[in-house]
């Protein structure tokens, strides 16, 4: 296998600059406004024709590299940089040129077996089953939007990884959740777009809808294959796309209006329950069978503190009734389950300060799957509590 000559480190920073645009680029630009602030009379190069010959000899450079060399350069680059904001260099590979693109392809592992979130496709792959992925929500009372982050918690002194924002938008007869890949483009019409919670005028039952382009069929198993890790953020505008509705919450209405947290349903159209067995038998494409039912789990009622208790592990600080945890609610013909499924908590949501949420999640779920379900719990539900 080849040597790198070259410092890990600076071979780092330059994929940094490349994807930056930083370097000898910026210093034509300069150049080329002097060239254009010159007399008529005077001659000046062509200008396209040498940035594309530049460019094309610095991607050569690169794109070049012997197989053996590129390898090593994308796996220790995977291994090295785990968290953001040092992992948007492992973005910045599968920008550099195509065959950088494939080897990055063949490295980077879903988050369902790395356990962690690089390209937006990530968004809607399942977590893993072993640790759950840890993220935390703020909220912003006078923008009506909510941020997903990448973390533990806020960070001090360093800027967290947006992975996906959500806007409430307050309707007549219902409230929409319009989420998207940036803060400040929540237009449906928009590449950025996602996809969307609407609720009814209750704020009891919540519809989840995805956003999927034609080319792409509706993805009826919860998985998807290695190659869809990659398609890009931003769709073609030319590509036409549709919403599919993907799952539904609902919240048990409290007619008496006796003590206990709020009892919720969640009905995951998307997502097999045949995903959860031992031995998950073949999916047949365009038809999931059963769909895979979440409820929350029951709390119990402590004497001394005089309140309603789950154990979230110190990830929830905060008592509030829009806390909650979520397990799969399994049948009794549901029989190929282990008995650690049945326990299992896939999504839990909690506060630990001032519109600050944390939401972890794992296996069957994907980060926008427990978005939208924690998003629910921020609608106004009097008829529930």
């Amino acid at each position: 296998m080849c040597k790198i000559k070259m410092p890990f480190k600076s071979i780092v920073r330059e994929l940094k600059e490349i994807k930056d645009g930083v370097g000898s680029r910026s210093g034509r630009v300069v150049e080329g406004k002097r060239w254009r602030g010159r007399a008529r009379s005077h001659i000046a190069p062509d200008e396209t024709s040498m940035v594309k010959s530049e460019e094309s000899i610095e991607q050569g450079q690169w794109a070049n590299l012997p197989s053996e060399l590129l390898l090593d350069i994308i796996q220790r680059v995977e291994e090295t940089e785990t968290s953001w904001p040092a992992r948007a260099v492992v973005v910045h590979c599968a920008s550099v040129c195509k065959s950088w693109r494939e080897v990055t392809r063949e490295v980077v592992k879903t988050p369902q077996q790395c356990g962690r979130l690089t390209f937006p496709i990530s968004l809607k792959q399942p977590g893993p089953r072993e640790s759950p992925i840890q993220c935390y929500i703020r909220r912003d009372p006078m923008t009506s939007t909510f941020l997903l982050y990448s973390g533990l918690m806020p960070s001090e002194g360093q800027k967290d990884k947006l992975l996906l924002a959500a806007k409430r938008i307050r309707r007549t007869t219902c409230t929409d959740f319009i989420i998207s890949l940036v803060s400040n483009d929540f237009s449906r019409s928009s590449n950025n777009y996602i996809g969307r919670l609407r609720s009814n005028f209750l704020g009891t039952k919540f519809t989840i809808s995805e956003r999927q382009s034609s080319h792409e069929a509706p993805t009826q198993s919860g998985r998807r294959t290695s190659r869809s890790r990659f398609h890009s953020r931003q769709p073609s505008t030319r590509t036409p796309s549709s919403s599919y509705r993907i799952g539904t919450v609902n919240y048990e209405l409290n007619v008496l209006r006796t003590r206990g947290p709020r009892r919720m349903h969640c009905v995951m159209n998307s997502i097999p329950v045949s995903s959860m067995e031992e031995e998950s038998p073949l999916v047949i494409p365009g038809s999931i069978g059963e769909p895979l039912v979440l409820k929350n789990r029951a709390p119990r009622w402590h004497e001394q503190l005089q309140c309603w208790c789950l154990n979230f592990r110190g990830r929830v600080t905060v008592a509030s009734v829009k806390n909650f945890q979520l397990v799969a609610a399994f049948e009794p013909h549901h029989q190929n389950v282990s008995a650690e499924e049945h326990d299992r908590v896939l999504l839990q949501f909690g506060k630990i300060g001032k519109d600050i949420f944390t939401m972890d999640y794992s296996y069957p779920l994907s980060a926008f799957q427990a978005f939208t379900l924690c998003l629910s719990s921020f609608d106004t539900k009097p008829a529930c509590e």
